[in-house]
């Protein structure tokens, strides 16, 4: 057939019109469910499925097309509609239906943009991410706080091991009162769109773990479950929920995620106590608390000395306890450097102790072996907050990588969003790139976000100092010396406020 007499024939058997008049009516579908369906909470398979389905009637509406007209007395091969009258209006009618199905498709268009836009304040929230809630203690003893909050945090962490998923850190969810009203609000503000709440409840050799995974956004539950178990089996109980969870967000597990999420850590009851201990008193981030969540560490390694979380603790504790003022460096890193070690002789996929290795090696001028250690940790953890803040701002920016490290910092944030300490972190790597005024901003926002944070007042004074508004650092100096007296804050006070300083 000539390709000019066949490109005709497709026009007078109107297939261009129907192309054209399908096309519209189908984008028209499509914005149908894809707007329509979620506000009556349809499941995303039906909207897959009626996308699939358009595309696949596409070459079949041409085939019928082809081979058939629609006239006044109904569908008729084309060979015989050809004899029949042809009526204008007729014949004009799905220009008519194009243009109303186009109108009606553009204004579904931006009316899902414009409503998405304002609904979520231009921050499109991943299906995938969630945040666990503090656990609520039942157990009618103070004292088993501890326990509820071990129990919380190590669904979390469990969770975190899971690349699929976006989850919260604990120093952000920690803030957030138990049994909160406005969920939709705190899920906004940690950037997720599901939550987890809970409670525990352990009374001698048992414990009662009642959960809820909520869809903030309307509310709905998603799953529940209450688990009534002997305490030798919470280690059970943390996996079944972390995989039930994953699984109900639908997030793709590997193989070593599955063997991470269902890993017991230690056999030993009591060991795991001291863990939990020493991780509860490790995340008040005070001198004296590392100290003692350091002793608490050091009783679980004699308990267990194959506990590789214990030592991972340890390797934490003696790190951070010369940044805290409470010990030297001399002292404590070379602790923290044989602990990391040993944990992760122990179990090389401890995201934990890969990330306090490469700090303390950056602290010993091994850079190049502190990159491949927090490598490792984001490899094997990407949810684990700690290893991109100290990343950023360790090797990176040692050596002036500094758009790497806010890169790095800012992704930390993004999985803590309310941390102090990241927030501070963030503002020094702006600090040591000179960016003075992001600096600043920053940490204005660190500061008043947490007012009580003394280490914030101390780093924007040094943003300002080196900014110089030495007036204005000596105000933030001043700030943090009646907040601690960690003596390192003393000595940029009394340094800057200079021969007016009191004797």
């Amino acid at each position: 057939m000539n390709p000019r007499n066949f490109f005709a024939e497709l026009k007078r058997r109107n297939v261009y019109k129907v192309a054209i008049a399908y096309g519209v009516i189908a984008w028209l579908l499509m914005q149908i469910a894809s707007q329509i369906f979620p506000f009556f909470e349809i499941p995303n398979w039906a909207v897959r499925l009626v996308v699939l389905l358009l595309i696949l009637g596409f070459p079949i509406a041409l085939i019928i097309a082809w081979a058939f007209e629609l006239t006044p007395e109904g569908l008729k091969r084309t060979e015989f509609a050809d004899e029949l009258p042809k009526k204008s209006a007729r014949s004009r009618a799905w220009i008519y239906v194009v243009i109303v199905a186009g109108g009606i498709s553009v204004g579904l268009f931006f009316l899902g943009r414009y409503t998405s836009t304002k609904q979520s304040g231009n921050v499109e929230l991943p299906t995938k991410s969630i945040a666990v809630l503090p656990f609520e203690n039942l157990s009618g003893n103070p004292e088993n706080a501890y326990f509820t909050d071990g129990i919380q945090e190590e669904i979390l962490m469990r969770l975190a091991k899971v690349a699929d998923l976006k989850v919260v850190s604990r120093t952000s969810t920690v803030r957030y009162k138990r049994s909160p009203e406005n969920l939709r609000e705190i899920a906004t503000q940690l950037g997720v769109a599901n939550v987890l709440e809970g409670s525990v409840q352990r009374t001698a050799d048992r414990v009662h773990v009642n959960v809820q995974l909520i869809k903030a956004a309307s509310d709905a539950h998603l799953w529940a479950e209450a688990y009534d178990r002997k305490l030798t089996d919470i280690f059970a109980v943390e996996s079944e929920i972390a995989k039930t969870i994953a699984e109900t967000l639908q997030a793709k597990l590997t193989g070593s995620e599955q063997h991470a999420i269902a890993a017991q850590p230690t056999e030993n009851t009591e060991a795991h106590q001291l863990y939990l201990n020493g991780r509860y008193l490790w995340n008040r981030r005070t001198g004296e608390n590392l100290k003692k969540a350091l002793a608490y560490f050091e009783q679980a390694a004699e308990k267990d000395p194959n506990y590789a979380l214990a030592y991972a603790g340890m390797a934490d504790s003696c790190f951070l306890i010369p940044i805290y003022s409470t010990g030297t460096p001399q002292d404590y890193l070379p602790r923290a450097r044989v602990a990391a070690q040993k944990a992760i002789e122990l179990d090389d996929t401890l995201a934990e102790a890969h990330t306090s290795l490469g700090f303390v090696l950056i602290q010993d001028f091994e850079r190049a072996q502190s990159v491949k250690e927090f490598e490792r940790a984001i490899s094997l953890n990407p949810n684990y907050a700690p290893a991109h803040q100290w990343y950023g701002l360790g090797p990176l920016s040692a050596v002036g990588e500094f758009d790497k490290a806010i890169a790095e910092e800012k992704r930390a944030l993004e999985l803590d969003p309310v941390s102090p300490i990241i927030n501070a972190d963030l503002g020094s790597v702006y600090t040591l790139a000179r960016r003075y005024d992001e600096a600043i901003a920053q940490l204005r926002d660190t500061v008043e976000m947490n007012p009580q944070f003394y280490r914030g007042h101390w780093v924007l004074g040094r943003a300002l100092e080196l900014r110089g508004a030495t007036g204005e650092a000596i105000a933030e100096y001043h700030k943090a010396f009646e907040l601690s007296d960690d003596p390192v804050v003393l000595a940029a006070f009394f340094a800057n406020l200079g021969s007016t300083c009191p004797t």
